[in-house]
Order: C-alpha cells, then structure tokens, then sequence
C-alpha cells in the first residue's frame, strides 16, 4: 500500500508564494501600522529586507540631554526599532530578548540619526542582530540584540488564498 504525499498547493492555511524581499516589507508594513513608538518619535523605515533594516530619525531639542547631545535613551529607541524590523522580516512574530548599546560619540541636535541593522546569525527561534547608528556617515552607536520568536504571523492571510479541503460540507 502506497501514501501520497499531500498537495502543497491544497494545504490548510497555504501561505501564498512571494519573494523573502516581499514577505520582508509586508511584514514590516504590518508593524509599521500600528507601530506608535517610532512615528511619534519622527522615525522613517528607510529600507527593509530579509534580516536587514534602515531606520533614520532627527534628532529635537526635546531629545536632548541636559548637555545639549542626544539622551542615550533615544539614540537606544533608534536601534531597537531597527533591529525589531529586521528580526521580524521572515514574518514570524519576534521579539527582544537582551539588547545593549556602546555610545561612541555624541549625537547632535538637528541631525539625522540613520539606524543600519543585519542579521548576524538565526538559528531555531534566537536570533542576534549588530545595529550601528551613525550621524553624517559616522558611526556614534553600536547596538547588539538578542531576539526569541514567540509564534504568530504578522502578515495577515490573503482572501485569495485557497480555502482548505478538511472542512465537510452538507448539501
């Protein structure tokens, strides 16, 4: 007696077929939307990609410390919100399990801030991501993050896809 192997194509819940470049920005479209922390502190998702992430953000006069640089904690809100759009990009719910930041020079009020994350290993559900933030070209951060995936999808299933043939219908 022989098995077949099931149909992938009639597979419950089949997700449909796109590029690891496309399934990267409807994920971070999804996170983007309701992502409240880095648009109301100005930032812009610059680029995204398979374990990557450009995000910038200007640094105001209320992001200051009491030297007139910027507060480490903002140039920190940067990073992170990189490095969440890069290890959120396989559409996998993820998030932050261990972060830290080595502050290398100050920021400055007025400038734009650009926050560059890659994938540096991803294995099971951890994952380590290096984030370095730069001024003007110059790198005056480096962020590490550790991430945990905790299940779920991020990108909503879409209406077209095929509707599984487990359910039993009566006439």
């Amino acid at each position: 007696m022989s098995t077949l192997a099931p149909d992938p194509a009639h597979a419950p819940h089949a997700a449909p077929s796109r590029t690891p470049q496309e399934t990267a920005r409807l994920s971070a479209d999804a996170m983007w939307a309701t992502d409240h922390a880095s648009q109301g502190l100005g930032m812009e998702l610059v680029a995204v990609g398979p374990g990557t992430a450009t995000i910038s953000m200007t640094l105001t006069e209320r992001m200051c410390n009491g030297f007139g640089m910027a507060h480490g904690g903002f140039i920190f809100a940067l990073a992170d919100s990189a490095f969440a759009f890069a290890c959120n990009s396989y559409d996998e719910r993820t998030v932050a399990a261990h972060c830290a930041v080595t502050y290398l020079r100050p920021g400055t009020r007025g400038k734009t801030l650009l926050a560059t994350a890659r994938e540096i290993a991803r294995s099971g559900r951890s994952g380590i991501y290096d984030v370095e933030v730069s001024e003007d070209g110059v790198v005056i951060a480096q962020f590490r993050g550790h991430s945990r995936t905790i299940g779920g999808a991020l990108i909503a299933p879409s209406p077209s896809a095929p509707e599984s043939r487990d359910h039993t219908t009566t006439a």
